[in-house]
């Protein structure tokens, strides 16, 4: 699309996302962001129009990193850290939750009226749904 994997390496430290390599990374969200605030400050007419034309520009920019994200070129190492590191993410994240709901739970019940954020429940209901999932399709795959 418009920028160019070269110009970016995963972060590793950071969280998700990418990071500038040289100076192509560094211009290119300079770049991207100029367009939409040069629009913004220039467009005289209605808002709806300026927020429309700029929510497309954020799922351009959002599909070409996607692109860009997809395209990163990762050792045999680099991969299987990365995956490790994911696991353990999603480890944490499921802990979390869990602990979450089991606080809702405890203080619901002492107030006497049972009740659990429901984002919480489809998010651990979800993982387990994909973990299933993707286990099904991996023996199959094998």
């Amino acid at each position: 699309m418009i920028g160019k994997a070269e110009w970016f390496h995963s972060r590793k430290y950071t969280g998700w996302g990418l990071s500038p390599k040289g100076w192509q990374g560094w211009a290119y969200p300079i770049a991207m962001a100029l367009p939409p605030l040069a629009f913004s400050a220039l467009y005289g007419g209605p808002a709806e129009i300026r927020m429309a034309v700029i929510g497309l520009w954020v799922v351009i920019l959002a599909l070409d990193t996607i692109d860009i994200m997809a395209n990163l070129k990762k050792d045999e190492r680099e991969a299987a850290h990365e995956a490790i590191a994911e696991g353990n993410v999603a480890w944490f994240m499921v802990v979390v939750l869990a602990i979450g709901v089991a606080f809702e739970v405890a203080s619901s019940a002492v107030r006497g009226a049972l009740s659990v954020d429901p984002f919480l429940l489809i998010a651990l209901l979800g993982a387990v749904i994909v973990k299933a999932a993707t286990n099904i399709f991996l023996e199959r795959a094998n």
